[in-house]
């Protein structure tokens, strides 16, 4: 009895896995573009009385930005909560920052080395000629581009799922540590980075 091997996906639907993986990254990156300045907008509307105002914000961003479904409103939300959203918000937008100058680093040295970093090249990686320099920074570049993508990805769906807890959606007990660990993590790398200057 033969066994006939199967791909485990069509070319079709490897297509649309690629397409979706892209969009949701490219989505994700503009969400983790938007955190920061979303909190920082938020968290002085909630201290203001209008807890409900940056909510509808938080909720915008959410099914707007990462397309994700909308959640049924099951309670009222207090101030509070909102507040510690807004900051837990704040936090998780910084902890974008690191991966967001990754990808800007990417494109500036990375694609675009040549025009950023006039010659000579003689003691550039992968030097001394231009191309040599621009394939070695390009290569080097994708590895540590594509770890802070997956970064904003990590922020853009806990984040997504902070915010639809607050509507009433059950929060799994993983999420807000998880959250903290990448927020205490991104400091420590910050603080490291401002080290190296």
């Amino acid at each position: 009895m033969s066994v006939q091997s199967h791909p485990r996906f069509t070319a079709a639907e490897e297509h649309s896995r690629a397409r979706r993986l892209t969009a949701l990254t490219g989505r994700s990156l503009a969400y983790g573009a938007l955190l920061p300045l979303m909190a920082l907008a938020a968290l002085p509307t909630v201290l203001f009385g209008r807890a409900g105002t940056a909510l509808s914000w938080w909720r915008t961003l959410r099914t707007r930005v990462l397309a994700a479904p909308p959640v049924e409103v099951r309670r009222r939300v207090g101030w509070l909560p909102v507040a510690g959203h807004g900051l837990l918000s704040l936090l998780l937008g910084a902890a974008a920052l690191p991966p967001l100058g990754v990808q800007l680093l990417m494109v500036l040295r990375g694609m675009l080395y040549g025009l950023v970093v006039p010659g000579p090249y003689d003691h550039a990686w992968g030097g001394p000629t231009l191309a040599g320099a621009w394939v070695v920074h390009f290569l080097v570049g994708i590895p540590t581009s594509t770890a802070g993508l997956a970064l904003l990805l990590a922020i853009a769906a806990l984040h997504q799922r902070l915010t639809a807890a607050l509507d009433g959606q059950r929060l799994r007990p993983w999420v807000l540590p998880v959250a903290l660990l990448i927020c205490a993590a991104m400091g420590l790398f910050f603080v490291a980075w401002l080290h190296q200057i």
